[in-house]
């Protein structure tokens, strides 16, 4: 946990992949969701959305739903990874 907590203070920006499985485990409360928590508190996360939508995240958590953020059913791959790195680069 203290690598983690570590790694949250030092980090830029985090990237979230949110997927169907993620979704289901979101809910438990576990050391995804405290890093999750951390992010999101320090407006340092991106989402993105793949192989699930914007809306059915929104009935997990409001709150990462309301980033900003990138859907692979809106762009492809490449377009997804070009501008997580313009992002990162900031």
């Amino acid at each position: 946990m203290r690598a983690i907590d570590k790694g949250l203070v030092n980090s830029r920006v985090g990237i979230v992949l949110v997927t169907p499985a993620m979704l289901q485990r979101l809910p438990a409360e576990g050391v995804a969701d405290k890093e999750l928590s951390a992010l999101l508190r320090r407006e340092r996360l991106i989402p993105v959305v793949h192989g699930t939508t914007y809306e059915e995240l929104e009935q997990v958590s409001l709150l990462l739903a309301s980033r900003a953020g990138l859907s692979t059913a809106v762009k492809t791959m490449t377009e997804v990874a070009a501008k997580i790195a313009e992002l990162v680069a900031v």
